[in-house]
């Protein structure tokens, strides 16, 4: 009879040691393609923040020196600073002509003029 109840005993540790084995491995699978995907991701972001910004720098008429790109998922922000009222809708223009890019979000400000 204790024979009995010791293999039962031996059998429940085996499948319960054994279902814990296979949810670490279903965890790991369903992990790595996550942070796969968010590599991808971020380097998807910051290609399209360069390729903005190159575009905007080789505008004419537009002053890139204090503009910010920022990316995320083909939306773009523009945020900063141009010395002309004008150059806020160029910058915006540009930058949604950029392939990959699928909205253009602008906080650009004209910058003071100091006395």
């Amino acid at each position: 009879m204790k024979q009995i109840q010791l293999a039962r005993l031996v059998v429940g540790v085996l499948i319960l040691a054994g279902s814990f084995g296979a949810m670490a491995q279903n965890g790991e699978a369903a992990s790595a393609p996550a942070s796969t995907s968010a590599v991808s991701s971020k380097t998807a972001n910051r290609a399209l923040q360069k390729n903005v910004r190159r575009a905007l720098s080789r505008s004419k008429g537009l002053s890139v020196a204090n503009i910010l790109v920022r990316a995320q998922g083909g939306a773009i922000t523009l945020q900063g600073t141009v010395p002309e009222s004008g150059q806020i809708d160029l910058a915006t223009k540009i930058a949604g002509g950029v392939a990959g890019v699928t909205s253009v979000v602008n906080r650009l400000t004209v910058s003071a003029v100091g006395p």
